[in-house]
């Protein structure tokens, strides 16, 4: 069986992280720019605007996911939105996905964050059962809304 290692992501990982982070995007329909991806993860990194785990194969990156600190006003408690999950196609099937989340949960819950809040396409049946397996619920309270500027 294989090991794979997942740990927080530092500004050095970002060779590691820029293809695995163009690859999440062109899954989403974005065309590639691996310039663009490591301008936007350098950022985060360098300002500390999100937190990022990586998964590796020894040297191999195979998956990552990246939260953004919020607040939730009413609970008066950090929150997190676990807003990328990705695991390249060599590493599916493995486990690496649930050990992100798994990490992502360790992490929020380190830092006394209170909830990990997530969004996914609708018609992403795969990873609503990967969700749902490892204990997330569908939110029945809240519709959510966008307003694109």
């Amino acid at each position: 069986m294989k090991q794979i290692t997942i740990r927080q992501a530092v500004l050095s990982d970002l060779d590691a992280l820029v293809p695995l982070f163009d690859s999440y995007r062109q899954f989403y329909g974005r065309p590639g720019d691996a310039a663009a991806a490591r301008e936007f993860l350098q950022d985060r990194l360098q300002h500390g605007e999100s937190v990022l785990f990586l998964a590796s194969e020894a040297d191999t990156p195979l998956g990552f996911t990246q939260l953004y600190p919020s607040f939730s006003s009413v609970s008066l408690a950090r929150i997190f939105i676990l807003n990328d999950l990705f695991v390249a196609p060599a590493g599916r099937r493995q486990g690496i996905a649930t050990q992100l989340i798994a990490a992502a949960a360790d992490y929020a819950r380190s830092v006394n964050a209170i909830r990990l809040s997530l969004s996914t396409e609708i018609t992403n049946q795969t990873a609503q059962a990967l969700y749902q397996s490892v204990g997330w619920q569908q939110d029945e309270q809240f519709l959510v809304y966008h307003l694109t500027l």
